[in-house]
């Protein structure tokens, strides 16, 4: 069925209109996207499950409810990809992990449940790495996705799938979680807008949690409007969830079209070396030549603790995952090893044949650091180090409002590129994982292509709960970049 080409590049806020108006139909939207997802998925591979049944029927719903003169929800007809990481009771829960092949989740996540209100259609579950560890999706035991903008090119990690369908069009938002940098990088590497919310600002209830103090759930967009509407949308207090924030949220769709003059704008110095890919560095640069233009002013600020964030961020985190995932033990749901003769080796055999390389790496290393000869040694001293990087960005925030970054030191890299050197794959965070240690908001935005025709992804970080400062900013930036980012390959291919 062929469709109008006009349907693919439609932001949220376009279908909110264009519902209201009548020129078009929920029900035209998903089918559209549906086979979308038929003709061009097998390229990308962001998918490893597909609702086309049940999102036909939530569409017509939405169509009954205009028919009727109701207002089905500011999301209304809008087509909604989710990370394989957040509890559905449709579909499979497995985070893409075969120790949780073929579980069912008993409930919804609290973020599934506030989109459904608001009149999503969701698409399916999207691929991730497993239990959403690592920095390209591929230690996904379902299979590897591929950048729309270069299938040899991994699309980032841990919410690829989530990336790559917004990239590709075959949602129009989606939802992924970001432990050190896992929205914000792979939205970077897919020339789409991703942003990881201030910690507890978005409900973790339903998100199967890898590092409970770091995990944060948040979106993907096709640009900064569509994100505010998607904020409003999922954001709030949750009496599920005691790490959830009892914060006012405002309407941050009110913060777009805002002057930026006087806004200040940190250039942390230790972002800006050798470590960053050089051609990254001209794209951030140029970001921020025309923020100047619009009136803001730049400063140098000094964040000295980054040095020590990634041997942090690897202590807390492995720790955290060691004690997470001991739950999946084969005995109360997910795989549970055929081959045991008594519960020790259930036990064994089922975790040693359900998680993948990377899993059991992050496993032993977070046992590691919390038993008894070494806690203090390492995972004590991590958190303290910690504390330190938290006061960091917030002395830096006296000096300025927003501070601007790279995402990633690199563009997206060929698949297969750093599977068998761990520490180089791990380094493709180094300008994001502060963010989730200090628990503070940032948005990956494209800020331009490479010579290879790959996005580079500036970073906007602000302080706790200040996410409109950054939606203002960005807003700018996306209005007045002086470029067009054009179609993925794949996407254009597909018309």
């Amino acid at each position: 069925m062929t469709m109008p080409k006009n349907l693919n590049n439609l932001t949220a806020h376009q279908i909110h209109k264009q519902l209201r108006e009548r020129s078009i139909t929920a029900t035209e939207i998903a089918e559209h996207y549906f086979t979308r997802i038929e003709n061009v998925d097998p390229e990308v591979r962001a998918y490893v499950d597909v609702w086309r049944e049940d999102g036909l029927k939530k569409a017509a719903e939405v169509d009954d409810a205009l028919e009727r003169g109701d207002d089905p929800g500011p999301l209304a007809g809008v087509p909604v990809g989710l990370k394989d990481v957040l509890c559905t009771r449709q579909g499979y829960t497995t985070c893409c992990s075969k120790i949780l092949d073929g579980y069912r989740s008993p409930f919804d996540a609290t973020v599934v449940e506030k989109l459904q209100a608001a009149g999503a259609v969701f698409t399916g579950k999207l691929n991730m790495d497993e239990f959403a560890m690592g920095s390209s999706t591929e230690n996904s035991a379902r299979q590897v996705t591929r950048n729309p903008w270069n299938l040899k090119c991994v699309p980032g990690g841990s919410s690829g799938g989530s990336a790559a369908a917004v990239a590709a069009d075959e949602c129009v938002i989606a939802l992924g979680s970001d432990t050190g940098g896992s929205i914000r990088q792979p939205a970077a590497l897919c020339g789409c807008v991703g942003m990881k919310p201030t910690y507890g600002r978005v409900s973790r209830y339903g998100l199967v949690a890898f590092a409970s103090s770091l995990d944060q759930i948040g979106p993907f967009t096709k640009d900064i409007e569509d994100l505010a509407f998607a904020l409003n949308a999922m954001c709030g207090r949750d009496p599920r969830d005691s790490t959830s924030a009892d914060m006012p949220v405002p309407d941050f769709t009110k913060s777009l079209g805002q002057d930026i003059a006087g806004l200040k704008i940190g250039l942390p110095k230790e972002y800006y070396t050798d470590a960053l890919n050089p051609e990254m560095r001209e794209k951030i640069e140029a970001a921020v030549a025309a923020l100047e233009k619009l009136g803001a002013k730049v400063v140098e600020v000094s964040l000295p603790h980054t040095e020590y964030a990634i041997a942090t961020y690897y202590i807390i985190c492995t720790a955290e995952a060691s004690a997470n995932l001991a739950r999946f033990d084969g005995v109360r749901y997910g795989y549970r090893s055929p081959d045991s003769g008594d519960v020790r080796d259930m036990y064994h055999n089922s975790k040693t044949e359900g998680f993948g390389d990377e899993v059991k790496r992050r496993i032993m290393l977070g046992t590691y650091v919390l038993s008894s000869g070494y806690y203090d040694a390492y995972y004590l001293k991590a958190q303290k180090v910690r504390s330190l990087i938290r006061r960091d960005f917030l002395q830096a925030f006296e000096q300025c409002d927003v501070i601007a970054a790279p995402t990633s030191p690199t563009a997206a890299f060929e698949i297969g590129e750093k599977t068998d050197d761990p520490l180089q794959m791990y380094l493709s965070d180094i300008y994001t994982i502060s963010v989730n240690l200090a628990t503070l908001p940032g948005v990956s935005m494209p800020c331009g292509l490479t010579k290879r025709g790959l996005p580079a992804g500036l970073q906007i970080i602000s302080k706790p709960f200040n996410e409109e400062t950054i939606l203002r900013i960005a807003h700018a930036y996306e209005q007045n970049r002086g470029f067009d980012m054009g179609e993925p390959p794949v996407s254009a291919a597909a018309h």
